[in-house]
């Protein structure tokens, strides 16, 4: 009977989840002109800083050129990657063949050594 599931009836619609939850009061003249005041200064302390960036015309015609540049030296690093997986891989097989090797060897060995059963007590 702990299986039945009774609905709580208590519990109110996914509608009015979030009804009367909103502040709808409007900010006052003052916290506006402070506000306000904020924004102005940080638009002066970024226009400052933008003002003492040097040689900004040749960084604004050269953006195309470095965007192909990383874009080619990422194919590079791509290229150069892969072959460095590829020696990884190379390497592994060759491990892994050895240790093949080495256990049939070993298997083999096995095999002929058992000529006859001894048991020892």
């Amino acid at each position: 009977m702990s299986e039945l599931k009774i609905p709580n009836l208590n519990n109110r619609s996914r509608q009015f989840l979030f009804k009367n939850k909103l502040t709808i009061r409007r900010k006052s003249k003052r916290k506006l002109i402070s506000e306000s005041l904020i924004y102005f200064s940080s638009s002066l302390v970024l226009f400052f800083i933008w003002y003492l960036i040097p040689q900004k015309k040749i960084l604004i015609y050269s953006f195309f050129s470095n965007i192909y540049n990383i874009y080619t030296n990422f194919l590079s690093f791509f290229k150069y990657f892969y072959q460095i997986i590829l020696v990884f891989i190379i390497f592994s097989i060759i491990i892994f063949a050895i240790i093949f090797f080495i256990g049939a060897l070993y298997r083999v060995f096995k095999i002929f050594r058992r000529k006859s059963k001894k048991f020892k007590f």
